[in-house]
């Protein structure tokens, strides 16, 4: 058995910034009133016609991904692609990167897990690269959310919260088992699935072309979320998945030198940080720029924290995240 280490990291994001004052002029919300509950100041979005799409994105950032590992496009044996908002309905965004960067005829697998999807496909790939079956993988997490969004004041709660981006890691193998990925763990909770839910379609069609041909009040293809009750179970399961990763690796609250959790709110961030009496340095969060990009939400905090020297070799790196499904998970990394 190998272990499986992180040899390169890359990110992408649309040049279009979307700031908090910008969304005031679309329904009925201010600056305070979004940075107090989510801490959140500004997004970026996709604009028509700007040659972005989540597979496009994500080729973005695995090209400079697999640059930084000292590879080349043809020495990537499989890919793995978490979003949960695919250019199609299908085929998935896997098959469309191997295309665009012109790969061998790989596996791709894509996995639908929401915010918890980067954790989960990284899990996938570690498992691979375990067992010797592949030496690398390509892991991308992107997504594309606001061609989905209702920027009106009925869905406020929920629209102002997310961002488009990407971002990619290179898992390859590695012999000495104290180093890379330790350990991961993966859970969910399908009872509230619909506390945090999308039913309906894909981003090809995306939400308001379809209102415009189906006008209703009565719309299942906005994002809808029980904020409150999500909030409550965020900060628990987090909790939970960062104790069961430390333990099983004999290690503590002391031990980690840098958590990357899942920007999904910087309240949630913060209350876990508090709870496990991290310093601001040992926590990386950056939804104050992005807001939550879901699945590429921590691929591109890793990377920027990697970039600012921030994780540095030796380190003890965790990553969690919980999202919609309910769906929890948690990966300890010895950098």
């Amino acid at each position: 058995m190998y272990n499986s280490r992180i040899a390169g990291l890359g990110a992408y994001v649309p040049e279009n910034i979307v700031t908090n004052d910008d969304l005031s002029k679309l329904m009925d919300t201010n600056d305070a009133w979004i940075q107090e509950r989510t801490g959140i100041k500004e997004r970026r979005h996709i604009k028509k016609g700007d040659g972005n799409s989540t597979s496009k994105m994500g080729a973005k950032a695995a090209t400079i991904a697999i640059e930084r590992a000292g590879l080349t496009n043809k020495d990537i044996d499989m890919i793995v692609f978490a979003t949960l908002s695919p250019d199609y309905y299908f085929p998935g965004c896997g098959v469309q990167v191997q295309h665009l960067m012109d790969m061998k005829t790989i596996p791709a697998l894509d996995v639908r897990n929401q915010c918890s999807g980067f954790v989960y496909a990284l899990a996938t790939a570690d498992q691979f690269i375990k067992t010797g079956m592949y030496k690398n993988v390509l892991v991308i997490g992107a997504e594309n959310h606001s061609g989905g969004l209702d920027f009106t004041t009925r869905s406020r709660s929920v629209s102002v919260i997310f961002g488009d981006g990407a971002g990619a890691a290179v898992l390859t193998r590695e012999e000495d088992t104290t180093k890379g990925i330790l350990s991961s763990h993966l859970h969910s909770q399908g009872e509230h699935a619909l506390e945090l839910s999308l039913r309906g379609p894909s981003t090809e069609e995306w939400v308001p072309e379809i209102i415009a041909t189906n006008p209703t009040e009565d719309i299942p293809y906005y994002p809808y979320m029980n904020g409150q009750f999500v909030f409550k179970n965020a900060v628990v399961r987090f909790s939970e998945v960062i104790k069961e990763g430390l333990a099983k690796n004999n290690l503590t609250a002391d031990d980690i030198d840098m958590l990357i959790p899942h920007q999904a709110n910087l309240r949630i961030a913060q209350f876990v940080q508090k709870k496990f009496g991290l310093t601001d340095d040992q926590v990386f969060n950056n939804i104050q720029k992005y807001g939550n990009t879901t699945a590429a939400s921590i691929p591109i905090a890793l990377t920027e924290a990697w970039e600012k020297g921030k994780i540095k070799e030796g380190d003890t790196v965790v990553l969690a995240a919980f999202g919609s499904g309910f769906t929890w998970a948690s990966s300890i990394i010895k950098w």
